[in-house]
């Protein structure tokens, strides 16, 4: 094996990692935004959906995603990593079944851990919009069902030789593949769930449910702007200074923007610098610059940045009067954005801005061309993962159902559904609730 190819293993496994670490983050930020009654319910579902994520990828995803076959979806090397994908660490003495992933020069198993992360960071979005009310078994069950089937026919279409990426729609590190997918089968989740008890009053008027904790909100993002140093610059998966350089900044560049711009629109729109609109126009920045960031200039990406930090809090303000209650944002920062960043690429990629920028948007001279082939993917996905997402919440309903009583609601999903507490020395019990007494009600159930 050649230095090259050792280097870009190295590379590609430790943006993976990197990647990885934004488990982290994801719990952090999703536990710090919710109540103290359901913290541990949130570190749970955060904690196994990689788990989950890593076998239903494995299993079959991997191969529906990369695999060769349709322009719906792959056909060969389905099951358990089965087959090879003539990359240059592999040989060609071996028949490959993932040519799509070919140009790539390190070893297949570096390929897939890499890939793997993508999908677990989109299952793992789900889990904030849909907190607070979820049944712990009904989101593995979805996640499930998410990893193995909704994520990987996505990819497939875009990144694994399928028919949007036929048509040349370009998603460098996964605005749609990751961030909307994840946001559009949260939004029909939440859909489906309904609003959270007494969120919103008698006559519409929303009710504010703060977070138990900004501080672990706050270490949570900074742990995901860390992150998707890995994220971006990664998915070149190959050494390049030059275009890592690149990617690395201009992703910096409208995160940075998106903070300044998401404080400014709240300040002027809530009467107060809100610290939860700063820290989610942090991620909202960040999600729109992943597809475009190897395609688009610094300037473009400061920005798409300030674009983005306005309209994450537009679009949390948005949700909120039309009673999709979201705990935590994620349809506002992965979904709203995710769009938005994908139409960016067609908007303002610049040919020649890195070597993989091979084609101009609307607004650098390359007239409507990319950008309506932008548009149909960002509808097409859609239209996909909300009627799929729709479907499975809808079979879980009738089946194993998919929210919890009222009364496990107000005294905490983290007693009703795991029987435990993340602060069992400053739980605050609900009048009329106790440990005891919801103990002694299941015992009469049973």
């Amino acid at each position: 094996m050649d230095t090259k190819v050792m280097l870009d293993t190295i590379w590609v496994l430790l943006t993976a990692m990197l990647v990885f670490f934004m488990n982290l983050g994801f719990a952090m930020v999703e536990s710090g935004f919710t109540q103290a009654k359901n913290c541990v319910n949130i570190l749970a579902k955060n904690f196994v959906v990689f788990a989950v994520s890593s076998l239903g990828f494995l299993l079959l995803g991997w191969g529906l995603m990369f695999g060769d076959g349709t322009s719906f979806s792959g056909t060969q090397g389905l099951f358990m990593l089965n087959g090879c994908d003539n990359s240059p660490a592999t040989g060609s003495a071996y028949k490959g079944v993932y040519s799509s992933l070919s140009w790539a020069a390190v070893p297949l198993f570096a390929k897939f851990f890499f890939q793997l992360v993508f999908c677990g960071t989109a299952a793992t979005i789900v889990s904030g919009a849909v907190a607070e009310r979820i049944k712990y078994k009904t989101f593995i069950i979805f996640a499930f069902f998410m990893t193995m089937f909704v994520y990987p026919i996505i990819g497939h279409w875009i990144w694994g030789g399928g028919w949007l990426s036929r048509l040349g729609m370009l998603d460098f590190a996964g605005s749609t593949v990751v961030h909307s997918v994840g946001g559009w089968a949260a939004l029909s989740g939440a859909l489906l769930l309904g609003p959270r008890f007494n969120k919103y009053g008698p006559e519409g008027k929303t009710r504010a449910i703060p977070g138990h904790s900004i501080p672990l909100a706050t270490i949570g993002t900074f742990v995901l702007w860390l992150g998707w140093f890995g994220f971006n610059p990664g998915s070149t998966m190959a050494l390049n200074p030059m275009v890592i350089s690149h990617v690395l900044l201009v992703t910096n560049t409208a995160a940075a923007a998106a903070v300044l711009s998401s404080t400014t629109t709240s300040w002027l729109l809530l009467g107060k610098p809100d610290i939860g609109m700063t820290l989610n126009g942090c991620l909202a920045g960040l999600v729109a610059i992943t597809a475009p960031c190897a395609f688009v200039s610094l300037q473009s990406s400061l920005l798409i940045g300030l674009i983005a930090g306005g309209l994450v809090v537009l679009s949390v303000i948005g949700l909120d009067r039309l009673k999709v209650d979201d705990p935590v944002g994620a349809i506002s920062v992965h979904l709203i954005n995710g769009v938005f960043g994908t139409l960016c690429v067609g908007l303002f990629a610049q040919q020649g801005i890195t070597e993989l920028a091979t084609v101009n948007g609307l607004l650098s001279g390359g007239g409507w061309h990319l950008f309506v082939i932008q548009v149909i993917g960002v509808l097409a996905c859609g239209v996909f993962v909300f009627t799929l997402s729709s479907l499975a919440w809808l079979i879980l309903k009738v089946t194993v159902g998919i929210r919890v009583s009222l009364q496990e609601e107000i005294i905490g999903l983290d007693i009703g559904e795991h029987g435990n507490s993340a602060y069992p020395e400053f739980v605050t019990r609900k009048p009329g609730y106790s440990f005891q007494i919801y103990n002694q009600e299941q015992r009469g159930r049973t």
